[in-house]
């Protein structure tokens, strides 16, 4: 079955078929580094790593951008208000980019516990791009799109009759209920590509331009590198689906407004994380981080396999309950790995008929959650336990659960826990009830499990064991 995805341009189900033979070119919209990144913004990122996965699965070689916001990002979303790095520099009395570098790192540490490979991404900063960011405003001027205003250069949205057009975005609507004020901006929709600092004080990042002193606008970013890096037309862009409406027409208004070719020929979006039904957002204060999630013993593997029991389009609610119980039916496909790999007495094969049912569910628009279903099926077969270890290995490969590593990390218990399990058996055999429900209770606070039976006793470690702090 050929890769089909949804594509939000279209509001269809299509046969990816790439620009070039072999080979995908793929840009997502990446974390405003103002602060941490909570865990609804790492499903966005689970779900990219998972596309290219299933990209690389199906035999294609990935070049794959995610850009960094260190400049130009208003609270809000919009044109007006403050710059999201200068307001939180400002609070943290830390320089913008001290601390956009600092949550960058604290970003790629995430990506890194989710089991995101990030060697072969590119992350582009846009401060790092202000030249091709003047350079594509310079086009657009001399293609007669823009216009002045006393605080910036402005797309004029209505020079571009196919404004909306991803997703459908109801334009008269937005005219009709767009706010009756003083304003120089010709049309509701139009955005600024250019800003002139109208607070008081200065702004800590300014560069001089053909229009004057000024930053960024927020979508502009994302056209010149996105281009620069992956050429006029991209195979894929993704985001989540908050930037439909603006964001991403915005994009593709000044993209294919400078280059008279589309700008990208899929357009995925995931969507939400919600808690308690709604958006999980900062300034809601309803947020989880990685961080909290390990405080609770949730691994943050256990995280990406909750995530993949949905589809990337299904909303999903967050409830401590839910991830503690995708935690638990990791834990078990983990503890078989764990005992496959203990046991193996030869190399096992992989079996084509469960990696062919996997490819048709990951190839029907990453439908994850039925390859975790195969995978417990797998584990039921009456397969040579090599095999099914094979298969589920390979499978791994498109789901991204480090299944091995974290099976091989339970079940090596150092000699000290061991030695100490002995005393418990021990007193047990001793009739020493409470020294060994003592040890027991400080065992498990260490996260081994002892299993009881009558020839001895076995150890298990917990995966929130193996939580890295």
């Amino acid at each position: 079955m050929k890769l089909r995805l949804t594509n939000t341009l279209t509001g269809k189900k299509e046969e990816f078929i790439p620009i070039r033979p072999g080979k995908a070119g793929m840009y997502s919209c990446g974390p405003t580094v103002y602060n941490f990144q909570h865990i609804g913004n790492m499903r966005a990122a689970i779900f990219v790593d998972t596309l290219r996965r299933a990209l690389e699965w199906n035999g294609y070689e990935v070049r794959q951008i995610i850009n960094i916001t260190d400049v130009g990002h208003m609270v809000g979303d919009g044109d007006d208000g403050e710059d999201k790095m200068e307001v939180a520099a400002k609070a943290s009395g830390k320089k913008v980019s001290d601390l956009a570098d600092y949550y960058t790192g604290a970003y790629w540490h995430d990506l890194s516990l989710l089991n995101i490979r990030t060697g072969t991404i590119k992350f582009p900063k846009a401060t790092d791009h202000i030249p091709e960011q003047i350079a594509l405003i310079k086009e657009l001027e001399e293609k007669g799109f823009t216009y002045k205003t006393e605080d910036g250069i402005y797309f004029d949205t209505s020079k571009f009759p196919e404004y909306g057009k991803l997703g459908n975005i109801n334009l008269a609507g937005i005219r009709e209920g767009a706010r009756v004020e003083k304003s120089e901006k010709r049309n509701p929709t139009d955005f600024a590509l250019w800003k002139f600092f109208m607070g008081e004080g200065k702004r800590e990042q300014e560069w001089d331009s053909p229009w004057g002193v000024g930053f960024p606008g927020w979508h502009l970013e994302c056209s010149a590198m996105a281009m620069k890096y992956l050429g006029a037309t991209l195979d894929i862009h993704t985001g989540g689906i908050e930037h439909i409406p603006t964001h991403h027409n915005n994009e593709i208004a000044q993209s294919e407004s400078a280059t008279r070719v589309p700008f990208a020929h899929y357009w995925l979006h995931n969507a939400h994380l919600l808690m308690n039904g709604g958006k999980m957002s900062k300034s809601e204060g309803n947020v989880e981080y990685l961080s909290t999630l390990a405080e609770k013993g949730i691994h943050p593997l256990s995280f990406r396999y909750f995530v993949l029991g949905a589809n990337y389009r299904t909303s999903l609610n967050y409830t401590d309950e839910a991830v503690r119980g995708a935690q638990a039916a990791f834990e078990t496909i983990l503890k078989y790995a764990m005992r496959m790999l203990l046991n193996k007495s030869r190399r096992g094969e992989v079996q084509a008929f469960y990696t062919a049912k996997f490819t048709e569910y990951l190839n029907d628009d990453l439908d994850t959650s039925k390859c975790l279903a195969l995978v417990h099926e797998l584990l039921k077969d009456s397969l040579d336990d090599a095999d099914k270890l094979a298969t589920l290995l390979e499978m791994d490969k498109a789901l991204g659960l480090d299944i091995e590593r974290l099976a091989r990390a339970m079940g090596e218990i150092p000699k000290e826990i061991i030695a100490r399990n002995e005393e418990r058996e021990i007193a047990r055999k001793n009739r020493e009830w409470d020294k060994a429900d003592l040890i027991r209770n400080e065992l498990e606070q260490k996260g081994y499990v002892a299993l009881d039976f009558a020839k001895g006793s076995i150890l298990e470690r917990t995966l929130a064991s193996l939580i890295r702090k």
